[in-house]
């Protein structure tokens, strides 16, 4: 629960200093905030390359994971489109006929798709539940919905980069980077220490951000091929293999990497607040010029995008009709859980200059859903000792019956 509260705190510490930072930095703010942005790139690709490390899959038993992974599809897929809708409807009315309004909400409204692994699977297994039916079935759909969510940024990226030539490159390097991951999942022996994982992520980084500033010397910011590392290093997790746990030194590193990530995540929120409106807008993005609201409306928005968000996260409780209704709610009250993943596609969209209302109330969502998490796992854990106990007792009851 601890590490649950602090990854609320520094996220909002760092929404705090992002309105801080550019008056007192002054023109160096623009040199600080390329020092922030690629830590904080760096930040990802170790959290992403962690996630990748937990993917296993049995390649002969794909038909088994078949339906485990269209419900985790639309497990996430629900979340973002009910925000999306929603943050359409905050818009002025003409913008819902917009394609640009709406391409840039199903970036944004991403953030509600993916369920925290990580957080989830240590608050379940603190709880008690790592040998139930439950924490074995969230384990598959979890890292289902992450790997859905990095795999549907990619047109969400195409849709913002339009319909240039750098998107046959795009796509050429996504297909090649799947294939890689398909045909030698869990096949190198890398060293897996948590130093060699930052090297990693540094060369990963490296290469993505290098291939950005060398398209954009050579073409222009607007011909510029940018490759997000989210594929990237999902895909080297994936590819590792004999993966053991990791030491405790590991962990904690993990654990403060994430919590600066958070940091840096709210660090990079737009300036918003003491802003001249008659200045010339900043970006064109259609999200970034929207007024800014009232915060008691903000808070509102913030609950009902919670709220809705995690409807959308219920959609598993209509499957696995052989589990009890207790089982299946508490399959899909630990799908509420959100965390590293989420932020870090709050951050892309705000590299694609998105902003305004929209982009705080989506921060303030996800601060929500973690400080609740410890909440979502209370229940989790009482509707399964429910359902295992109704188990019990109906089996007692045969077993009487019988003898």
């Amino acid at each position: 629960m601890k590490k649950i509260i602090l990854f609320s705190l520094f996220l909002l510490l760092g929404l705090i200093l992002s309105q801080i930072l550019p008056h007192m930095a002054g023109t160096g703010f623009s040199t600080l905030k390329f020092c922030t942005d690629s830590l904080l790139y760096v930040s990802l690709a170790y959290i992403m390359i962690n996630v990748g490390r937990e993917f296993e899959l049995d390649k002969t038993q794909l038909k088994s994971y078949r339906d485990d992974y269209l419900i985790a599809m639309a497990t996430a897929a629900l979340p973002w489109l009910f925000v999306s809708v929603y943050f359409i409807c905050l818009m002025p009315k003409e913008m819902f006929s917009s394609w640009n309004a709406w391409k840039e909400s199903l970036l944004l409204s991403r953030f509600a798709a993916p369920t925290s692994a990580g957080i989830l699977f240590t608050m379940l297994a603190a709880a008690g539940l790592k040998k139930k039916w439950i924490y074995k079935k969230i384990e598959v759909l979890a890292i289902f919905d992450d790997l859905d969510t990095i795999l549907l940024m990619i047109p969400l990226q195409i849709f913002m980069i339009g319909m240039k030539w750098q998107l046959v490159v795009v796509i050429a390097v996504v297909i090649l980077l799947l294939w890689i991951g398909w045909k030698k999942l869990n096949h190198y022996s890398l060293n897996q220490t948590w130093p060699r994982l930052l090297l990693y992520s540094i060369i990963i980084v490296v290469v993505c951000q290098g291939l950005y500033f060398c398209t954009k010397y050579f073409f222009g910011i607007d011909s510029a091929i940018h490759i997000e590392v989210l594929l990237p290093a999902f895909v080297l997790g994936m590819t590792m293999k004999n993966h053991v746990k990791d030491s405790a030194t590991a962990e904690k590193v993990s654990t403060t990497i994430s919590y600066i990530f958070m940091l840096l995540v709210g660090l990079s929120t737009p300036l918003f607040i003491g802003i001249d409106l008659s200045d010339p807008p900043v970006s064109n993005k259609i999200t970034a010029n929207l007024p800014m609201m009232e915060w008691g409306l903000i808070g509102i928005h913030v609950l009902v995008v919670t709220l809705i968000s995690n409807i959308g996260k219920l959609f598993p409780v209509f499957f696995y009709r052989d589990r009890s209704l207790y089982e299946r709610f508490a399959l899909s009250i630990g799908m509420f859980t959100r965390g590293e993943v989420g932020a870090g596609i709050i951050f892309i969209a705000i590299g694609y200059q998105l902003g305004g209302p929209l982009l705080i109330i989506a921060l303030l969502s996800l601060v929500l859903n973690l400080v609740l998490t410890g909440v979502f796992v209370i229940i989790v854990k009482q509707l399964a000792l429910k359902a295992y106990q109704t188990q019990k007792t109906g089996q007692q009851e045969i077993t009487k019956q019988i003898s």
